[in-house]
């Protein structure tokens, strides 16, 4: 379950990425940069969940 997790972050942290840069370009400045951050959110939980993994499965 925890690899299931991990990929499904992970999509959606390149989604996340995409619509960053679309609010950029259209100059929701703030917008984006809280995207970006709720995007390294989802990347600091991959990382827990990861470690989880390796606890579990070593």
């Amino acid at each position: 379950m925890i690899e299931h997790w991990i990929e499904h972050n992970e999509s959606h942290i390149e989604s996340f990425k995409e619509w960053a840069q679309k609010a950029k370009k259209d100059g929701f400045l703030d917008a984006s940069e809280d995207i970006l951050g709720a995007a390294s959110k989802i990347e600091e939980a991959n990382k827990y969940l990861n470690k989880a993994k390796e606890e579990l499965f070593h």
